[in-house]
């Protein structure tokens, strides 16, 4: 189970937002690379990276601040504010190894079979967010119709391998992952997923390792409060 360290942007800044909300920020760092070199330091063996800017609206791929980030070495999955397959092939040829397919292609499903077809199934990966019980899009500021796990079945059909599932009620409030829920979605999708949103203690990465079936979990503000080290959730993880 890979451990991703999360480093969510926003104006050139590594934030965390709580349960989504731009208003409920927190600024941990101004430097962006520098916060990437310390999680290679620690042993990463990826970075989760969040443009929330896009992701909330505004018109920009953050590519330079990406080209920066992708010199330090580690791939990179890399999401927010992808509003086509152009923009998706431009974050790929600035340096992101894998791209998060959320808010296009929850609107357009058969677009994540395209992409997969485009890039390789390795650089594809498709958001479920969950709020509710029912995905949510637009920087999660809304919900859609479709269930994670209906969803979900309706990706792997299309050829993709990679999901992540955020929480959305939990994400930045240290209340604990929802492992049933990202478990059972693996299980009933059989797609690989990566939990996220929560995450509070290594206990719950061990819990998510103890399923089986989860392929990796994202954690941010966990480790940037200190509740625990990126060594330590490594460690957790079985790595």
């Amino acid at each position: 189970m890979i451990v991703y360290p999360a480093i969510d942007l926003r104006r050139g800044r590594v934030v965390r937002l709580v349960h989504g909300d731009p208003a409920r920020e927190t600024v941990h760092s101004d430097d962006p690379v520098a916060t990437a070199e310390r999680w290679q330091a620690a042993g990463a063996r990826w970075l989760h990276v969040i443009n929330l800017d896009g992701a909330l609206g505004e018109s920009t791929l953050a590519l330079d601040t990406l080209r920066a980030l992708a010199k330090v070495g580690l791939p990179i999955q890399f999401g927010g504010g992808l509003r086509s397959l152009d923009d998706a092939a431009q974050v790929l040829d600035a340096g992101a190894a894998r791209v998060i397919l959320g808010t296009l292609a929850v609107r357009q499903p058969d677009l994540a079979g395209t992409a997969v077809e485009r890039f390789g199934v390795e650089a594809v990966t498709v958001a479920l967010d969950a709020r509710g019980g029912h995905v949510a899009t637009h920087g999660w500021q809304q919900v859609s119709a479709w269930t994670p796990v209906d969803l979900g079945k309706r990706f792997a059909a299309c050829g993709v391998r990679h999901a992540l599932y955020t929480d959305v009620s939990r994400d930045g409030d240290l209340s604990g992952v929802n492992v049933a829920e990202t478990a059972a979605l693996a299980r009933d999708t059989g797609l690989a997923v990566i939990a996220s949103g929560g995450v509070a203690s290594l206990d719950d990465i061990r819990a998510l390792k103890a399923t089986g079936s989860v392929a990796g979990v994202v954690t941010g503000k966990a480790l940037y409060t200190g509740a625990f080290t990126l060594e330590d959730a490594i460690h957790a993880a079985g790595n």
